[in-house]
């Protein structure tokens, strides 16, 4: 699987702290359907919100672990 690590997107990708964009990127796929997923998330007993918070809170910046990013 080589040398991947999860991070929050910085770039292009990033709508509210970058959460999704960075799953997205790890799992190579489109930043849309990990929103989607994490709307679907948010209303079923707001489980989603607190999962982005814990994620929001925990992750590091992309720039944190690539710093030539």
């Amino acid at each position: 699987m080589g040398n991947k690590r999860l991070y929050r997107t910085e770039g292009p990708y990033k709508m509210l702290c970058g959460v999704c964009g960075g799953i997205a990127e790890y799992f190579d796929i489109d930043p849309t359907l990990v929103r989607v997923g994490w709307v679907i998330a948010f209303f079923c007993a707001s489980v989603g919100f607190w999962a982005y918070l814990i994620c929001a809170l925990i992750m590091p910046k992309k720039s944190d672990i690539y710093p030539d990013y």
